[in-house]
């Protein structure tokens, strides 16, 4: 196992970010398409770019521009859509991973202004990491929960056992096959969880894990982070599990349960 868990932020390029997120005023980088520079590759409304502000060492950061449009979010596109959306994001995940010029490659997205993103515009990010591997850090548990809805070769649960805090949705596949489907139950637990969760929230993560033969997304609702687990790494998780899973099961998967 790899001793190495630091990556080194290089915060004389952070300084000179945009922030649309803090700052509604400040122009969008991702707007204004025909001044994108490093285009790796474009399909569509997609666009994957070179990070202009790559304030992660050891690393090649990419960002994946959804949209041409900066006021929407993922559960606005139409079905299609956002699974030309994943199936895109994860040929370029894969083929970086393929490379073998990373020790991992983490995919993700940030989205609000408590998620750790600075870009209002919806984007995901695709990371090399050339000294890091992001599986050393994972356990089976986090990964595991209370069943909401199995079908179509898609498992979504709700962690028993968070890697963080509280609340924390699992959508599993087995075969890549199935992708359009994980797309879709994407799309519905995002939706919960800005619109019916048991809470106002406003931001998300999602996590794209190739762990032990499954492909797993884990969407997080985020919030401020607990005390707790910044300065002791202990988790909560909420009393509202049983709840949760009955509602999510009642609005999304009705003719299902």
């Amino acid at each position: 196992m790899s001793s190495n868990r630091y990556l080194k932020f290089l915060a004389n390029i952070s300084k000179n970010k945009p922030n649309s997120i803090k700052n509604k005023k400040t122009p969008c980088p991702f707007c204004n398409r025909e001044g994108l520079t490093g285009i790796i590759d474009e399909e569509g409304p997609f666009i994957l770019v070179k990070n202009k502000f790559p304030t992660l060492e050891n690393t090649l950061q990419t960002v994946l521009i959804e949209t041409s449009s900066c006021d929407v979010d993922i559960t606005m596109y139409d079905k299609e859509y956002m699974r030309n959306l994943l199936r895109f994001g994860f040929r370029h995940w894969i083929d970086m991973e393929k490379s073998g010029d990373f020790k991992s490659v983490i995919f993700y997205k940030n989205h609000g202004p408590y998620s750790g993103g600075t870009i209002n515009h919806a984007h995901m990010q695709i990371v090399g990491l050339k000294s890091i591997d992001y599986k050393e850090s994972l356990k089976d548990e986090y990964f595991e929960g209370i069943v909401i809805n199995e079908s179509d070769g898609c498992v979504i649960n709700l962690s028993t056992k968070p890697k963080v805090d509280f609340t924390e949705f699992n959508i599993i596949i087995n075969n890549i096959d199935n992708l359009d489907i994980m797309a879709d139950n994407i799309q519905k637990i995002v939706h919960y969880i800005l619109n019916d969760f048991y809470v106002k929230c406003s931001s998300f993560n999602l996590f794209f894990y190739d762990w032990k033969g499954k492909t797993i997304c884990k969407v997080i609702p985020r919030f401020i982070t607990s005390p707790l687990f910044i300065g002791f790494s202990i988790s909560q998780i909420t009393n509202q599990t049983d709840e949760i899973v009955k509602q999510v099961q009642q609005l999304y998967f009705k003719s299902e349960v």
